[in-house]
């Protein structure tokens, strides 16, 4: 039998293809996924872009041209239970995840999550990388 984890991750992953494929963006779709699974934003974006652990630390080494050693899926799921356990995601590692998802930094946190980081880091993460 399938871990509820997985279960979850393969339920996000089909409904999130399917809202992308009728046009909802990633924030959207985090946000209709947060309505059923009690996750932290972090683990629904991943949900939300279909990603399993592995392939979003794949994509984040590709990002930084790095192989194990700025992220492994072990510390991944810590910031992604973070702050019931786990370690508190430092602000680069938000910003490249953020990319990752196709979202802006501040959505991977709640605001209550948000308030623990410096205001410099909060403001950091609040601004676009547009802009």
């Amino acid at each position: 039998m399938l871990s509820t984890g997985y279960q979850t991750l393969l339920d996000c992953r089909r409904r999130s293809r399917y809202l992308r494929q009728h046009g909802f963006t990633t924030d959207q779709i985090a946000t209709i996924l947060a309505l059923d699974h009690p996750a932290t934003p972090l683990r629904l974006y991943r949900h939300a872009a279909g990603l399993t652990a592995t392939q979003a630390v794949a994509a984040f080494h590709q990002l930084v041209d790095t192989t194990g050693a700025g992220l492994r899926e072990s510390r991944l799921y810590e910031h992604e239970t973070w702050p019931q356990a786990g370690r508190r995601p430092s602000t680069d590692t938000l910003r490249l995840l953020a990319r990752i998802y196709g979202t802006q930094p501040a959505r991977l946190l709640t605001p209550a999550m948000l308030a623990t980081y410096t205001p410099h880091d909060q403001h950091m993460l609040r601004r676009s990388e547009d802009g």
